[in-house]
């Protein structure tokens, strides 16, 4: 049994995540088992490094597949590329050893999230940003993303309610940069519960609307999800690199 990492991007519009649900065909796992499963002749199962919401993107996700074929790395990527849609692309395709596991093995993501913060018209990004025009304190708000760094209990900022495993994580950075009419903020950490970047981003927003204290933070570690701030949208959202 061979095991093969796939390095890939995708724009998530118009699908339903990354995570494959019975019965449908608009997500990213179950379009690229599909395919492969085709193009090599037996049932394959893909495991990725992170599941991301419906409507998310990813520049720089990676999985793995084990399969019996013999079909070289190099025409499978091949393969991939000519039946899969052309908003999945795969960058790699390569032998890796037994013991590698997309997910497992994984020791620090990124996640960055666009903030188009102008009332001009954003008609080209509109799909890999969210329109926010009101005015944004970016100082509190960078004042407000230190605090939110460092190891905590993220329960607050957890879309799971029935979460049953640890929601301590480790929040390595969050860098918030105004570029033109676009702010970017951008999260890397050891792992992201369910929605909590989009968490965060909306607790972020809410500082730099004035309508959250930045020494308010503190208090919401190890609280309850409705207490941290709104869900941000998920187009500005995407998984920008994995660390191994």
């Amino acid at each position: 049994m061979r095991n093969l990492r796939l390095d890939l991007c995708y724009d998530g519009t118009r699908y339903r995540g990354w995570q494959r649900l019975p019965g449908k065909d608009d997500t990213i796992q179950g379009k690229l088992e599909t395919t492969l499963s085709r193009i090599l002749g037996e049932q394959i199962e893909v495991s990725g490094s992170g599941r991301t919401d419906a409507g998310v993107h990813a520049k720089r996700q990676v999985a793995n597949f084990h399969c019996e074929s013999l079909m070289s790395a190099e025409e499978i990527l091949v393969q991939l590329r000519r039946y899969l849609p052309e908003d999945i692309g795969i960058y790699s395709c390569r032998e890796v050893s037994q013991r590698f596991h997309a997910r497992l093995n994984a020791r620090e993501k990124t996640y960055c999230y666009r903030i188009w913060n102008s009332d001009a018209p954003c008609v080209f990004q509109r799909r890999y940003v969210t329109v926010m025009p009101e005015p944004l304190n970016l100082q509190d708000m960078r004042q407000a993303a230190d605090l939110l760094c460092g190891e905590h209990d993220f329960s607050a900022f957890c879309g799971n309610a029935k979460m049953k495993k640890s929601t301590v994580r480790f929040l390595r950075s969050i860098q918030i940069e105004q570029k033109g009419e676009e702010i970017q903020l951008c999260f890397t950490g050891n792992g992201f519960l369910h929605n909590m970047v989009r968490i965060l981003v909306g607790t972020l927003v809410e500082v730099g609307r004035g309508e959250r204290n930045v020494q308010s933070i503190p208090a919401l570690f190890g609280g309850k999800r409705a207490e941290a701030g709104f869900l941000a949208p998920p187009q500005g959202l995407c998984l920008e690199e994995v660390m191994y």
